[in-house]
C-alpha cells in the first residue's frame, strides 16, 4: 500500500493543479508588484527584482489592431507571442478598443471578455506578463456613434464598466503586468474641443481627450478625477495588479505645450508612471532630463520607445543613460521575425531589424 500511496498522490495533486488552473485561479508565475523603496519592480513571493523589457504588440505587419484577427487568425497571435518570447521579452503591451469591448455604455462584449481570457491563459503558458492598455480609438471607423454622444460623466461610467469588466475577467491571473487606464490622455487647455480624439499619426488617433471642456476646473484635478474613477471600477474585482497611465512626455508641468497629467499632482493615485519617450537624434541629454521629470517617487516605465526620430545606435545610448532612471522599457513588435526584415527590402524592415537586434542585445 505504501508504494501506491507514493503514486496516488502527487497524480491528484496535479489534476487539482489542471483543474484550478483551468479556471484562472492559480499558476506557477510570480505575481509583479513595486519594491518597498518605490523604485522599481520585484516579483512576489520571491523578491526577485523585475526589470519590464518588451513589446507594444499595438498591430501586425498589416497594421491591424488585434482584435481585428484573434478569433479567425488565433494561431498568428499564438505564434507572434512565441516569437516575442523568443527574442527576450517578459512583457507585451496590448491595446483592447472601447467598440470592440462595449455594446452599450453600461453592457461589455462577452465574446470579447472571453477572448481576453484566451490571450491570458496564452501569456501564462509562455511565462509573459501583459501590460493592458484600453480605452482605445486607434480606429475611427471602430468608435461607436453612442461612445462619441456621451456626456463627460456619461463616458467615465462606460469607461468605468469596460475596466470592471477587464478587472472581472484577469483579476486572478499573475500574467497581468498592469492595466494602463488609456494611451496618452489628454485634458484640453481653455479652448473647448469638438472631438475627443487628437489628431491621426499613421491611420490611426493615439491621444484621446478625457473631457471637451474644462470650464474653472484645473487641469491636474480633471485628471486626478478621472483616474480615481477608474481606479475604483477596477478595484471592484481586482485589489492586487498594478495601474498606470501611459502618459505623453510633454506631461510635465513646463511653459508651452501639456497634457494636463502632471506626474508630480497624479502620482499618489497611481502604482507606478509610465511615459512614452522616442529620443531626438542629438538631443540624448533633453531626452534625459524629460524622463527625469516622471521620476516622482515610484516606478518610471519607459512604456514606448523606438529608433523614430533617431539611429538605433542613438536609442541604444539613451537606454544605456536611462538605466539610473528607468525601471523597465517597452519597445516594438509587430509580427515580423529579424530573419524576416532582413529579407525585406523595405526601409521600414530594415529599421525594425536594427531595433530588434538591438533588443536581443539588451536584452535583459
Amino acid at each position: 500500500m505504501k508504494p501506491m500511496r507514493w503514486f496516488v498522490l502527487p497524480v491528484v495533486a496535479l489534476i487539482m493543479i489542471s483543474f484550478q488552473r483551468g479556471n484562472g485561479a492559480v499558476s506557477d508565475m510570480e505575481w509583479v508588484q513595486v519594491s518597498d523603496d518605490g523604485r522599481s519592480f520585484v516579483l512576489d513571493p520571491s523578491g526577485v527584482k523585475f526589470v519590464p523589457w518588451g513589446f507594444n504588440y499595438d498591430h501586425d505587419e498589416k497594421g491591424r489592431l488585434i482584435e481585428d484577427y484573434w478569433e479567425s487568425e488565433w494561431a498568428k497571435v499564438e505564434e507572434d507571442f512565441r516569437e516575442m518570447k523568443q527574442l527576450g521579452a517578459n512583457v507585451v503591451r496590448v491595446h483592447l478598443q472601447v467598440g470592440k469591448f462595449m455594446e452599450s455604455p453600461d453592457r461589455p462584449r462577452e465574446a470579447a471578455l472571453r477572448q481576453l481570457g484566451r490571450l491570458v491563459k496564452l501569456a501564462e503558458q509562455l511565462r509573459l506578463y501583459l501590460d493592458l492598455t484600453g480605452l482605445g480609438c486607434y480606429h475611427k471607423q471602430d468608435v461607436p456613434r453612442w461612445y462619441d454622444a456621451l456626456t463627460e460623466k456619461g463616458r467615465w461610467d462606460a469607461q468605468a464598466r469596460f475596466w470592471e469588466a477587464v478587472a472581472a475577467q484577469c483579476a486572478n491571473s499573475p500574467a497581468i503586468f498592469c492595466y494602463d487606464l488609456m494611451n496618452e490622455p489628454v485634458v484640453p487647455g481653455a479652448l473647448k474641443q469638438n472631438d475627443w480624439l487628437g489628431p491621426p499619426f499613421g491611420g490611426k488617433h493615439f491621444v484621446q481627450f478625457i473631457t471637451l471642456e474644462t470650464g474653472d476646473r484645473p487641469r491636474p484635478a480633471i485628471a486626478r478625477q478621472w483616474i480615481q474613477h477608474l481606479t475604483s471600477a477596477i478595484r471592484k474585482h481586482d485589489r492586487r495588479h498594478l495601474i498606470t497611465v501611459g502618459l505623453v512626455p510633454w506631461s510635465l508641468d513646463r511653459p508651452g505645450l501639456t497634457s494636463g497629467f502632471v506626474p508630480q499632482k497624479i502620482c499618489d493615485v497611481l502604482d507606478f508612471i509610465s511615459v512614452h519617450i522616442y529620443p531626438e537624434e542629438g538631443k540624448l541629454d533633453e531626452a534625459i532630463r524629460t524622463l527625469q521629470g516622471f521620476a516622482v517617487g515610484k516606478p518610471v516605465l519607459i512604456e514606448e520607445t523606438f529608433p523614430l526620430q533617431c539611429s538605433p545606435h542613438a536609442l541604444e545610448r539613451f537606454i544605456e543613460a536611462s538605466e539610473k532612471i528607468a525601471a523597465g522599457w517597452i519597445g516594438f513588435y509587430w509580427g515580423k521575425t529579424p530573419e524576416e526584415c532582413r529579407q525585406s527590402p523595405a526601409i521600414g524592415d530594415a529599421l525594425m531589424l536594427a531595433w530588434l537586434e538591438l533588443f536581443m542585445r539588451k536584452r535583459r
